[in-house]
């Protein structure tokens, strides 16, 4: 007799594919292209191991760099790892004198969800740069890791935390694609007369129309709605053909 196999719910695996890695992949091809841009000396805060989830380091991300730092906090919230150059970072202390203004550009990804003190986090991201900071943080997503996991940030948050700490916004972005987590992504300068070139600059806090909501405003196609079904399910039926779970067991009436 031969066993049925375990029934694992395609939907379920697909869409939760989907709600980790679709906003991933969309950040770090973002973060390729701004990459692109960024010399001097560079640091990723909070970096862990500086993997960016697609068998790639974000190091390779900033060609350009003249040096790459890693920071990091505890080695239980996948953090320090012992790396040679390493600094070991709380982001809701003061910053080191060491620190301040060292670097011209200060990355950091999807950290600021996991500090309750995220005012401070900012700042100090702001207090380290004597240019460029640039962050990436959820706007839609799951509670996901069990050392904490407190805020999400929409776009106008995001310009508003650059503003209040003396940053001209550059560029603010978010991905929209249906039935997924959202990140945002935000590049905030202390100079913006050398970036007009490259960035829009087309957000700004003081501007009457700052609240007003785009077409695709952060988080409209995310949620689940009528136009995700047959999506869904057109990619729900391509999943069973690709792995023959579409075809009738021709032993289970044996079983």
């Amino acid at each position: 007799m031969k066993r049925k196999p375990v029934d694992v719910k395609l939907e379920d695996w697909i869409l939760r594919d989907r709600v980790f890695r679709v906003a991933r992949g969309w950040s770090n091809s973002e973060l390729r292209w701004i990459g692109q841009l960024i010399s001097g000396d560079v640091v990723n805060v909070s970096a862990y191991r500086d993997e960016d989830k697609q068998g790639a380091y974000y190091r390779g991300y900033f060609p350009h760099a003249s040096s790459y730092t890693l920071t990091n906090f505890k080695q239980s919230m996948s953090g320090f790892q012992g790396e040679a150059g390493e600094i070991f970072l709380d982001l809701e202390l003061g910053l080191p004198e060491s620190l301040q203004g060292k670097f011209d550009c200060v990355f950091n990804h999807t950290t600021l969800e996991h500090v309750y003190e995220f005012r401070k986090a900012f700042a100090n991201l702001c207090g380290m740069s004597r240019d460029l900071v640039v962050v990436v943080v959820p706007w839609l997503q799951e509670n996901h890791t069990d050392y904490g996991d407190y805020w999400r940030f929409s776009p106008s948050a995001v310009a508003r935390l650059f503003d209040e700490n003396g940053f001209t916004n550059a560029y603010i972005s978010w991905n929209d694609d249906p039935g997924t987590s959202v990140y945002v992504l935000g590049v905030g300068t202390r100079h913006p007369e050398r970036w007009v070139q490259k960035f829009p600059f087309s957000v700004d806090p003081h501007s009457a129309n700052f609240l007003r909501l785009p077409q695709n405003a952060a988080g409209r196609y995310a949620l689940p709605s009528s136009t995700l079904r047959p999506f869904l399910r057109k990619t729900i039926e391509m999943a069973k053909r690709v792995t023959g779970r579409g075809r009738k067991d021709p032993n289970e009436d044996s079983a």
